[in-house]
């Protein structure tokens, strides 16, 4: 069970209050696989919706392979996440909530197979924002003070 993170999303654990997590397989093309290995893309922007019965994600860009020739795939096309049915009308009935939407987390390879950390999640606030920021930098404070308290000085 080697799991290999390729990229993660630092963004969304800032935007967003992460209530429950989930793993999904992705549908990627060869030369998209090769990038993706080289660490070559980006879900900042991304997020995950379902369209017809199916879930899919969106705005991840993964960039073209360089060694790729005519066959390359297209950046930022729709990928199908794979996810059992009956996970995915559990979902729709969650993301049919007030503010909730799933958001890609990070992107690693599991037993050489590429897979995505989902997050279900509500937008927070600004006022939760900066509340957050405040509470990490007195924590840091803190630290920062027991740090310089277990010190011994020598004359």
């Amino acid at each position: 069970m080697a799991k290999k993170t390729v990229i993660t999303n630092k963004k969304a654990r800032f935007l967003f209050e992460i209530i429950e997590v989930l793993e999904a397989g992705v549908v990627l093309q060869g030369t998209e696989v090769k990038s993706l290995r080289m660490g070559k893309g980006n879900i900042k922007d991304g997020y995950a919706s379902i369209k017809d019965g199916e879930l899919y994600l969106y705005n991840m860009h993964i960039s073209p392979y360089e060694q790729g020739n005519i066959f390359n795939h297209e950046p930022e096309r729709p990928r199908k996440l794979l996810v059992h049915k009956k996970e995915i009308k559990r979902l729709t009935g969650k993301i049919m909530e007030k503010g909730m939407t799933l958001v890609p987390l990070r992107i690693y390879f599991k037993n050489g197979r590429a897979k995505v950390e989902l997050g279900l999640a509500r937008g927070k606030s600004t006022f939760d924002r900066r509340k957050d920021i405040a509470r990490r930098d007195e924590q840091r404070m803190i630290e920062r003070e027991f740090k310089e308290k277990g010190k011994f000085r020598i004359k």
